[in-house]
């Protein structure tokens, strides 16, 4: 039997303690021998915060300052305790506990409960869904499936924040929650729920953390136990610890400070379950005399994705931002990111298909692009234009779309439905092919208006509505279509999309996506109430939407790609704006020139033009002549005011009509478009655009700057406002 040959799948154990700091940066150096006292390490997205904690750990315990069995790392989910451990081994550490909070509360709550309490640890409640239910049952309060879902959420979220029943609703209120039900109906089932337990001698999760943290508290003697057996602490993703979570640490830390937290409050997504970074960002004031170790160098991203992903923050407000962190790349420059603006969202889910295809055919493997949107049910319509474009992808966070529970039912009862025909009493009053869909999915739980809040029913919902949405589609393009042509069409597209892909582009949420990178990512959907959501109401809800965002960025090594549309399907009124989050940020728009209610308006103004006319977006030299009339590309995204344009073209319409002339004989429709990107205030700047001429800026030109300032346009279409005032003037002189 011959040796293995090392390879840097299984790298050789560093032979000293001084070799666990070769190939560190100067910060991460910093972090892995400052191995006394309080550590707070700021460490920003794909800056090696990881490598650092571990290599901190390696370090201490090769050098004799840490034994093994008295370090406890602590992280939130199983993958990253196992990255970890695995890292700890390979550099010569192999017996530092790293564990999950719920871990190694439940292992220290199995090995003191017969002393603390005696007798054997109640069970383990695997699944709370069924005793929540029968909770809700006996409390006479009936909820679906989802509802369940999103109670239970709420039963969680009190625990971890540590509100009893009767106090529930006070603590909604003071943390401005929407609730998914009336708080009082969800405080009741809380409190019965709590009863059952109790009578059927089980504990959930949240009951681990709360009986450690009691056993902790009431005998000082486990408490002296287990704070002699862990002396060092080291909490990963600290941003994310809930206040339950962080009592715990402070009972197994006692009076002593050596603790090493890591996190990036920029990085908060998670405050829906307890998240926040408050402890993060209060450390130094808990403990005065602490290290603070800031990582900024980043090695994952281009200089290109980190400049967008600084800009991001820059624009940002609140405690968090007030701490961010400015990431400096460390890698070679790349492509700039790509924003891109479609009519629909079909046309986007093609061009983001498209251009995968490219980057798999110049090499970039499937497995190293990604497309994240804002909720699961955005993914239906990506599904399907990868299926079509032949690429294979993979699904992460959420099933399938034609997959999920509630699409299935809806398939069931569209289909029933088609076999009944005229006899099914649902669609006795429906006249056409999208309102059948509509009373059918009404009985699936589709209402016209989305449900408050976020959790299950908003998923649910917004799963059934793009069923409705694609109803309404598939009618537009097939008029005579059948309820049973629809059903086919949904058949077909689960079967094409139900191929098993063993490699492919990821198709992800962007919670989900956290902790993950690629070398393509591609953001889509970016428009305002999808990102930010529509129910993000506060300051602070808006401002976790951003860092989402900024979440999103980080994730993409070298090619970034940021997309949205106009309209939902082909054919629709383009009424929708880009993400606030991106103004300023992508090629012609302004953080704040133009805004109103938060919603970009065209940021650029155009420029008097010396030499060859240059795109105001890109810098292109322009020759075509629909392009010098925009001053862009056409390809290049757009800074439209799709009100004012329609406005312009409604009066351009009554003037053609007093003319006796064609429409585009007033002004074409690219001179339009310039005017609503342009938002000209006074002659000089409307005069700068192509198409306005001297004699249409004397003619025209006093009734388009009023329609450009929002005012209404006097009784008689025909009559221009410049031969309004001639005309009062002419009446002046008379006089």
């Amino acid at each position: 039997m011959t040796a293995a040959t090392p390879s840097s799948l299984f790298p050789n154990v560093p032979d000293s303690p001084d070799a666990v700091l070769e190939g560190l940066d100067p910060e991460q150096r910093e972090v892995a021998t400052a191995l006394h006292g309080p550590v707070c390490v700021l460490a920003g997205a794909g800056t090696g915060k990881t490598r650092a904690i571990t290599h901190r750990i390696a370090y201490g315990v090769r050098a004799g300052a840490l034994p093994p069995a008295s370090v406890l790392a602590v992280t939130f989910t199983n993958r990253a305790a196992g990255e970890m451990r695995g890292r700890l081994r390979q550099l010569g550490a192999g017996g530092v506990q790293a564990r999950t909070f719920h871990s190694a509360a439940l292992r220290q709550l199995q090995f003191f409960w017969p002393k603390a309490i005696g007798g054997d640890l109640p069970r383990l409640l695997e699944r709370k869904v069924q005793l929540v239910a029968e909770a809700a049952a006996r409390c006479r309060i009936r909820l679906d499936r989802n509802e369940l879902r999103d109670v239970t959420g709420e039963i969680e979220w009190a625990k971890v924040t540590q509100s009893v029943p009767e106090d529930y609703p006070a603590a909604v209120a003071k943390s401005s929650r929407e609730a998914p039900r009336d708080p009082a109906e969800i405080s009741r089932i809380y409190g019965l729920y709590e009863q059952l337990k109790r009578e059927r001698s089980v504990i959930d999760f949240e009951d681990v953390l709360l009986l450690m943290v009691g056993i902790l508290q009431e005998r000082p003697d486990i408490a002296d136990t287990v704070r002699r057996q862990y002396q060092h602490f080291v909490v990963d993703e600290y941003q994310d610890v809930s206040p339950l979570q962080q009592r715990l640490l402070e009972l197994w830390l006692g009076e002593r400070e050596s603790v090493c937290v890591v996190g990036d409050a920029s990085q908060t997504i998670y405050s829906f379950t307890g998240a926040t970074p408050d402890h993060l960002l209060d450390f130094r004031t808990r403990h005065p005399g602490a290290t603070v170790v800031k990582l900024v160098r980043d090695y994952r991203s281009t200089p290109q994705v980190v400049h967008l992903a600084n800009g991001l923050l820059a624009q940002a407000r609140g405690r968090a931002a007030d701490h961010r962190l400015e990431l400096v790349s460390q890698r070679e420059a790349g492509p700039d990111p790509v924003y891109t603006e479609y009519p629909d969202e079909p046309a986007e889910a093609e061009g983001v298909a498209r251009r995968i295809r490219e980057l798999m055919d110049a090499g970039v493997p499937a497995s190293e692009v990604a497309v994240l949107y804002r909720v699961n049910a955005q993914s239906e319509v990506y599904e399907q234009a990868l299926a079509d474009a032949g690429v294979p992808y993979q699904m992460r966070g959420a099933e399938r779309f034609f997959e999920r529970p509630e699409v299935r039912e809806a398939g069931v009862a569209l289909r029933g439905a088609a076999r009944a025909g005229d006899n099914d009493p649902l669609l006795a009053d429906a006249v056409d092919l999208p309102s059948q869909v509509r009373a059918v999915l009404g009985g699936t739980g589709w209402t016209p208006r989305p449900p408050a809040g976020s959790g299950a029913v908003r998923d649910r919902w917004e799963s059934l509505a793009a069923l409705v949405r694609l109803a309404e589609d598939f009618a537009r393009a097939r008029p005579q279509a059948t309820l049973a042509d629809l059903v086919a069409e949904l058949d077909e597209r689960a079967n094409a999309q139900h191929a098993p892909t063993v490699e492919g582009v990821t198709l992800a949420s962007l919670h989900s996506a956290k902790g993950l990178e690629w070398d393509a990512v591609f953001l889509v959907g970016l428009t305002d109430g999808t990102l930010p959501i529509s129910y993000a109401k506060t300051d602070e809800q808006v401002e976790e939407e951003r860092r989402l965002l900024y979440v999103g960025v980080t994730r993409a090594r070298r090619h970034l790609s940021l997309s949205w549309a106009l309209s939902r399907s082909p054919g629709g009124r383009g009424g929708r704006r880009p993400s606030r989050f991106l103004a300023g940020l992508r090629p012609g728009s302004s953080s704040d020139a133009g805004r109103a209610g938060g919603v970009e308006r065209g940021g650029g103004r155009s420029r008097k033009r010396r030499g060859p006319v240059r795109c105001r977006v890109c810098g292109r030299t322009l020759t075509d002549a629909g392009e010098i009339k925009l001053m862009r590309c056409e390809g290049c995204p757009s800074d439209l005011d799709e009100e004012l344009y329609e406005r312009l073209r409604e009066w351009r319409s009554g003037q053609a009509r007093q003319l006796g002339q064609p429409a585009y004989c007033v002004f074409t429709d690219k001179t339009l478009m310039a005017i609503a990107e342009a938002l000209p205030d006074n002659e000089t700047e409307l005069a700068r655009i192509p198409g306005v001429g001297g004699r249409k800026l004397q003619r025209f030109g006093a009734d388009v700057l009023a329609l450009c300032a929002g005012e209404e346009i006097g009784a008689d279409p025909g009559e221009s406002a410049g031969e309004r005032m001639e005309e009062r003037a002419d009446e002046q002189a008379d006089e």
